[in-house]
């Protein structure tokens, strides 16, 4: 079992950034693939961003790519999305999901999810 706590999320003018974490609790977060999704209002959860176990190898969304960012320190069981130049179009639930140790780009890849925490970035 591995539970997911997000945090981080806020409300940020466009332009701005925010940096989301999601701690993990349970052993097997190190041989873990990570993810971050988003959901917005009215639409389909969409990925964002992933990461593999080791952290060696990244894959994001093409709308967040020069962006966004996301990495890993395995050694506080931890998976961070560091956001800049924020649009409004970026406002949504913010979700962290685990899974095995690649990267997957749907949410079929991934067996645990956070309860997701809420970025608004205001135009």
């Amino acid at each position: 079992q591995v539970q997911l706590v997000e945090s981080g999320g806020g409300l940020v003018q466009a332009g701005g950034s925010l940096r989301l974490s999601c701690a993990a609790s349970g052993r097997t977060f190190s041989s873990s693939g990570m993810g971050w999704f988003r959901q917005a209002p009215g639409k389909e959860r969409e990925f964002v961003a992933g990461i593999n176990s080791s952290g060696g190898r990244t894959l994001y969304a093409d709308s967040v790519k020069g962006r966004f960012t996301i990495s890993r320190d395995n050694a506080k069981n931890t998976v961070y999305l560091q956001m800049n130049s924020l649009k409004p179009e970026d406002t949504a639930v913010y979700y962290c999901a685990a899974g095995s140790s690649g990267i997957w780009t749907t949410s079929r890849g991934y067996a645990y999810w956070g309860q997701g925490t809420q970025v608004t970035v205001s135009s």
